[in-house]
């Protein structure tokens, strides 16, 4: 198979794409691979979700057997393949794990929607990216809510339009990449450390919050929200080892 999952002794599950042979293109069979794997990890105890791909390429988004296949459908059937990319969007972006990425090579097309919906980007100094769908007469729909959030609507403007290559630097300045590295697995393993020493209910409570608030007006409801979810948490099994073990200046027991 083409795609599997791992979970790794220290509970972290990790996602692989592999067809190098491909560049990590994916089909309607790849795209149900990915939605119903990362919906497993969804439903397990672990710390975070890692998603990767084998070969010299993260991706070059769809497979171009499966778009001329899709040429030749009607609408319908254009629309079901597209609610399926959109489902295997969303599975990754509403995750209620830390979800990391990790890019080598090129990343275009719809490769870019797998980056932006991951918490925590990185790529290689060499990686270049491309929204290129315009480029064959397409436009980056489904991908469009989470790349649009990730670099923002003037960057938008320039490269959903030009479907120009950028480079690594150029990502980074966007806001689609976290990191550049020489290393990816040692700026991986990195990344990772830093989220197992912090309190795993605190972890997915802190995305759920930025899921929340972000983009909301600040008014009253929004406010009692924010001072209700600190409250709770203040209370929590969790919330009062990790004080007391603050205060103890020992190691809370999520670390051990």
């Amino acid at each position: 198979m083409s795609v599997t999952l791992e979970i790794t002794k220290s509970n972290v599950a990790v996602l692989v794409l592999s067809r190098p042979e491909k560049h990590n293109a994916f089909n309607e069979e790849v795209i149900s691979e990915l939605i119903r794997l990362i919906e497993h990890a969804n439903s397990c105890d672990v710390r975070a979700l890692v998603l990767r791909t084998d070969g010299k390429h993260f991706s070059a988004g769809a497979d171009l057997n499966w778009m001329k296949s899709m040429a030749g459908n009607d609408f319908a059937e254009n629309l079901a393949d597209s609610m399926q990319l959109a489902k295997l969007m969303k599975v990754l972006a509403t995750s209620p794990h830390p979800t990391i990425c990790t890019v080598q090579g090129a990343a275009f097309g719809g490769a870019l929607g797998l980056i932006a919906c991951c918490d925590i980007a990185i790529c290689q100094d060499d990686a270049q990216f491309c929204l290129s769908e315009v480029k064959l007469g397409l436009i980056p729909a489904v991908i469009s809510p989470y790349v649009i959030k990730a670099i923002g609507e003037r960057a938008a403007r320039r490269y959903f339009l030009t479907a120009e290559i950028f480079d690594a630097h150029t990502a980074k300045q966007l806001g689609l990449i976290h990191q550049i590295t020489g290393d990816l697995q040692t700026a991986l393993d990195k990344h990772l450390q830093n989220l197992v020493n912090n309190g795993p209910v605190a972890v997915k409570a802190a995305k759920q919050l930025i899921n929340d608030v972000a983009g909301n007006v600040i008014n009253d409801a929004l406010i009692e929200l924010t001072a209700e979810r600190i409250a709770r948490i203040r209370v929590s099994e969790e919330g009062q080892e990790g004080l007391t073990a603050f205060f103890e200046k020992r190691a809370p027991n999520w670390q051990k």
